[in-house]
């Protein structure tokens, strides 16, 4: 495969830990041994799955259908006590030097997990259930119930109406945890307290709470109730039983959000705007190098991911000025200018969101047709672009996916945000988007993640923000390389994404480990980012509630696109793009230094055939 310009360009600018990234000695297989842990691990793991119900919702797994996780203080260290036991009966059990190099990763990675449970658990009181702009707890109850939990047969609506009459303990239990954080000076910003206020309501607002139109979980379980009878699972009054079931555990609810609600409005007054983020947290510098450290798996001081942001803002302009001058353009600032004349902003509609799902439909399906020639292992199950629910969604937010479960019920999706006054997506970006989202991005790489077989069951649901969101942002380059971009303006807003993806680096660090207040973040992500005014208002907001996220995208890829570039200088000849990106994808979500040690093993692999 000829080598691009931009996987030339991008050099990567830090260090891996010494630890991880030590070389493995490449030593003879030890199957006996390797199949004796993964059965350890295996058994712990479904030990795991018996407290985190829904966690094995998400694998397709009905275990604790009926259930949801258990939010409290005292299950948190019940969860952190059980894996420092289970880390130690596997050291004490196995003798790592005894297994073969894949064995040994995921040996290092089930330690691994337990030095990061502990650092969540240690900041706990630094991540409210209802701080975060993404994962507030108001509405990722429902969120999971709407999306998450799949409804094939009674037995399942049953669980559904089980789990929402276990909403109440959950919130009041987050209510109780976000008054201890008041109290010790952990306050969620102004901007989310008033968030959580009209999610809350829009939650509890409509049949069967009042006389209006049907509310979102009452439409989505009436919905799930009509497939089955049309679907002759259910006759009709069966499906008459179990909505009458739902609807009396639904207004069970009510109360509990009321409560929620009542917090909130109680908490606004003294909620924080202005100036915002780590630094003004107890503890809040520590927090961060820790919220770095989860998100990036490295060491990488926040001054060094600043450092970064700024230069590769410095390169990736300098790429779409030369890209202007090949379309014939003077700079950038003139292709921007072109692009907005030729898509020119104009008010949503429902005409408009439908055509935007159509087409992001139609580029997943585009871009699936693309991928023989550049990967062996492909996905299997369908996926789909759907709107974001109504008491989550807000103007200018972001995109995310979900993998499907791996029975494939439950399709791979990715959501998005269509609020707002205008539609501000050039054809263009859209289809980037879909490269970083769908395929072949996160979608893609949940399906295969989920269809991992012949290693320990665990590693079907980690996530490591740096490989997933790195994983995306190279996607979104290699479907330049792939043809999924027909015009020189698809590559121009590509590198607008990637752009926007450096500003993040400096903007977070910027807010948690510099002081920038928010409208100092919005000013930058807006005027260096190029974000829309919407959208960088709502990105910063997820910046400040979320720490240290943001900036796994641009380190995660950087790395990615370091392997390759050393990949393909070790093997020349030998280098076989289908092998590496299998190896990548198909290896499931790793940790910086562990992918790169994998990557190390491969090219000595490659290069002994």
């Amino acid at each position: 495969m000829r080598k691009l310009p931009w996987l030339q360009a991008a050099a990567l600018a830090f260090a891996i830990p010494a630890g991880l990234a030590a070389q493995m000695p490449i030593v003879a297989p030890a199957p006996a041994e390797d199949a004796r842990l993964y059965a350890f691990l295996d058994k712990e793991f479904a030990e795991e799955l018996q407290n985190r119900p829904q966690l094995a919702t998400q694998l397709g797994l009905k275990d604790g259908q009926d259930r949801l996780d258990d939010n409290s203080d005292a299950a948190a260290l019940r969860r952190l006590d059980w894996r420092r036991a289970s880390v130690a009966r596997m050291k004490a059990g196995f003798d790592r030097a005894k297994l073969s190099p894949d064995a040994q990763v995921n040996y290092d990675i089930w330690a691994l997990e337990l030095d990061r449970a502990e650092l969540g658990y240690r900041f706990r009181l630094q991540a409210p259930p209802f701080y975060s702009f993404l994962y507030s707890a108001h509405a990722q109850l429902p969120n999971f119930l709407i999306n998450t939990h799949t409804v094939q047969d009674a037995g399942d609506m049953r669980a559904y109406a089980a789990r929402l009459r276990a909403i109440t303990a959950v919130l009041d239990t987050a209510i109780q945890q976000s008054r201890a954080a008041d109290a010790a000076g952990v306050r969620a910003p102004k901007f989310q307290i008033e968030r959580v206020i009209t999610g809350s309501h829009a939650i509890v607002t409509g049949a069967p709470f009042d006389d209006g139109a049907a509310s979102p979980l009452w439409a989505d379980a009436q919905a799930k109730v009509a497939k089955l009878q049309t679907g002759g699972k259910l006759d009709a009054a069966a499906a008459a039983t179990l909505l009458a079931d739902t609807r009396a555990a639904l207004l069970t609810i009510k109360p509990a959000y009321d409560r929620v609600i009542a917090w909130a409005q109680a908490d606004l007054a003294r909620a924080p705007s202005g100036r915002v983020g780590a630094l003004t947290l107890p503890d809040g510098a520590a927090w961060y190098a820790a919220a770095l450290k989860l998100n990036t798996t490295t060491d990488l001081s926040a001054d060094q991911i600043h450092q970064i942001g700024l230069a590769e803002v410095k390169r990736i302009e300098g790429e779409q000025d030369a890209l202007a001058r090949t379309a014939g353009l003077k700079d950038r600032e003139a292709f921007y200018a072109d692009i907005a004349r030729r898509f020119p902003v104009v008010p949503w509609n429902d005409t408009l969101r439908a055509k935007y799902l159509k087409d992001a439909n139609a580029a997943l399906a585009f871009n699936r047709t693309l991928l023989p020639r550049y990967f062996g292992k492909v996905p299997v199950h369908a996926m789909e672009v759907i709107r974001e629910p109504s008491f989550s969604e807000v103007a200018g937010g972001a995109a995310h996916a979900a993998g499907p479960s791996r029975d494939g019920a439950r399709p791979g999706r990715v959501y998005v945000h269509l609020l707002g006054t205008t539609d501000t997506t050039p054809p263009s970006a859209l289809r980037d988007l879909m490269c970083h989202e769908g395929v072949p991005g996160h979608v893609m790489q949940g399906d295969i993640q989920v269809g991992q077989s012949g290693g320990p069951k665990f590693r079907q649901s980690a996530r490591y923000v740096a490989f997933g969101e790195g994983w995306g942002l190279y996607a979104e380059a290699l479907c330049k390389e792939m043809g999924a971009f027909p015009e020189a303006s698809d590559d121009f807003m590509r590198l607008d994404a990637e752009l926007f993806r450096a500003a993040r680096l400096v903007v977070d660090t910027g807010i948690h480990a510099k002081g920038w207040t928010e409208q100092q973040a919005i000013d930058y992500i807006v005027n260096i980012g190029r974000a829309s005014p919407d959208q960088g208002q709502s990105e910063v907001r997820r910046y400040i509630t979320l720490p240290g996220q943001a900036t796994g995208y641009k380190i995660g890829m950087l790395k990615i696109v370091e392997l390759r570039r050393k990949a393909e200088r070790d093997l020349g000849a030998k280098f076989d793009l289908r092998g590496f990106h299998d190896l990548l994808i198909g290896s499931g979500s790793l940790p910086l230094p562990v992918l790169e040690r994998q990557v190390d093993r491969w090219i000595a692999a490659r290069r002994a055939s």
